[in-house]
């Protein structure tokens, strides 16, 4: 039933461009299929006094503005963003936690990560300098908004200022029944326009009102536990005293074993942009216990020593990870972190073919040091011996490694490594993505069902079709499909005449659908 109402959806639809035909299409079938699932009840009320539920997990796609990012790296302000806190490629934002109440449909969704904005330099300053951290969506009585802690310069006085959790963007639902979600819930491309308080956190680039890129989110809900509301196996853990005792108690040997670890590295977030872009078409794989951060790879357990008293480490982690593209094969094993004389080294065994004029005959180089870093004390706490997004440089050998594309001394992502030297240690989490909701014929709520594909778009995609309501008759399913295709055609419609008029000289333009990324490895952070 499911394929024969997607194929209704196709025919319902003009021809066009495939990429076009395919999004409008994965439109109408949500609507066909969640008319189906929802029709003959038209949204069946949740359970009476259905328990709240935990947000515990999940990411939040946003690019923010396309035209306000190709208006900072182009020719006028000149600039960069950064990833902070673990923020993925294409404006990811982990680690989603907060509340949702199936009884009413309202939703407290806070994620992890921040992007930080600047431009138009002068004397070393930006007048262009804007940070958004600490995303939070929050929907209730049908309407949605987004907020973020900013941080910017203003354009007139020059003057950094801040305000916690402004509310950036209006959210349309579009009607959407929020309630009686059980399991992961999902939201793609919902329109997002610019409020009050987001025009000057823009710093007055945009008027309030304008339309910002769509949002989509993915959070998992987890049930209360019954009886109980707190975890007290950890609550009452005592943190030890620089190094010197033990998180158990008891006084720590100045020479200790390393009972397991993790070292968290992101290589360099353009070479992963390269990796996966037009030119290198590539891909990585991840192997033997290493695991994929969104923003960061993390290699581990580990094994090892720490002398807290030489203030030295010496750890070595399992996991693999192999980067392959056109004329582009890098694997890297045999992970392992020094910490000596106030600097961290980070070595791997290489084996590389980076570009046609590099050798790579297979050999390995085992023990090439690849990266450097600060570090200003070694100290143990709770059972950990940890050292959080140390800036990190790549040395002469590193930039053989990559074949060229980078200079000895580049700044790569910052490392950050964590060692237990106690069983009962607790490392710190990778960024939690959540899980992918799978849309059924039988959701088991409307709200499930706001995805309009079958698989999750990768980070960094878009999708232009709205969040649609779904209690809607079978009468409607045609007007609802030629409606969305209304809208993708007026929105492209528009984005193409606004790109044909120039932007003035330190206003971003409005709506402009080129991209920036040239392909280049060495673009902006």
């Amino acid at each position: 039933m499911l394929r024969r109402l997607r194929v209704l959806a196709a025919t319902l639809l003009p021809r066009g461009r495939p990429g076009r035909t395919r999004l409008v299409a994965a439109a109408a079938a949500t609507l066909l299929t969640g008319t189906f699932a929802v029709g003959a009840g038209i949204a069946a009320a949740p359970p009476a006094q259905a328990a709240a539920r935990t947000v515990d997990g999940g990411r939040l796609d946003w690019g923010i503005k396309e035209s306000f990012l190709t208006y900072l790296t182009g020719p006028i302000a000149q600039g960069e963003w950064t990833l902070l806190d673990g923020a993925a490629t294409g404006f990811r934002f982990h680690s989603a936690t907060g509340s949702y109440d199936p009884e009413t449909g309202a939703l407290t969704a806070a994620f992890g990560g921040g992007v930080r904005f600047t431009g138009h330099e002068e004397n070393g300053t930006h007048r262009l300098d804007m940070t958004l951290r600490a995303f939070t969506v929050r929907i209730a009585d049908g309407r949605g908004t987004l907020h973020a802690d900013v941080a910017g310069r203003d354009r007139e006085t020059g003057r950094m200022t801040t305000a916690g959790q402004a509310a950036l963007a209006e959210l349309d639902l579009g009607g959407l029944d929020m309630r009686g979600a059980a399991g992961p819930l999902a939201l793609d491309g919902v329109p997002a326009t610019l409020t009050a308080e987001g025009e000057e956190a823009f710093a007055g680039y945009y008027p309030a009102g304008t339309a910002l890129d769509p949002v989509s989110l993915s959070v998992d809900l987890r049930a209360p536990a019954a009886g109980s509301d707190d975890d007290p196996e950890h609550s009452e853990k005592p943190a030890d005293d620089g190094g010197e005792r033990r998180a158990g108690g008891g006084t720590a040997a100045p020479r200790s074993e390393i009972v397991d670890g993790a070292v968290d590295w992101g290589v360099r977030r353009t070479f992963r942009d390269y990796v996966t872009g037009p030119v290198a078409q590539g891909s990585w794989r991840l192997g033997g216990g290493a695991e994929d951060g969104g923003a960061l790879f993390r290699f581990g357990p580990a094994e090892g020593t720490y002398d807290a008293r030489k203030q030295r480490l010496d750890a070595d982690f399992a996991g693999t990870l192999h980067f392959t593209g056109e004329r582009l094969d890098l694997r890297l094993s045999g992970v392992s972190v020094t910490v000596a004389n106030g600097r961290g080294t980070l070595f791997a065994d290489v084996a590389a073919d980076v570009a046609a004029d590099v050798a790579g005959d297979g050999d390995t180089a085992a023990d090439t040091p690849l990266v450097t870093f600060p570090v200003e004390r070694l100290r143990a706490g709770d059972g950990l011996v940890a050292v959080t997004e140390a800036p990190a440089k790549l040395t002469a050998r590193g930039a053989k490694a990559f074949g060229g594309l980078y200079k000895a001394g580049t700044v790569m992502d910052p490392l950050s490594v964590a060692v237990a030297l106690d069983a009962d240690a607790r490392l710190p989490a990778l960024p939690d993505l959540g899980s992918d909701p799978s849309p059924s014929a039988e959701p088991t709520a409307p709200a499930t069902k706001a995805r309009a594909a079958d698989e999750p778009e990768p980070a960094g995609s878009s999708s232009s079709s709205p969040a649609v309501p779904l209690g809607v008759g079978a009468a409607a399913v045609p007007a609802a499909a030629l409606l969305a295709y209304a809208v993708v055609r007026r929105r492209r419609t528009a984005a193409a005449l606004a790109a044909r008029t120039p932007a003035p000289a330190h206003t971003p333009p409005s709506a402009t659908e080129a991209t920036d990324d040239a392909g280049n490895p060495g673009a902006t952070d």
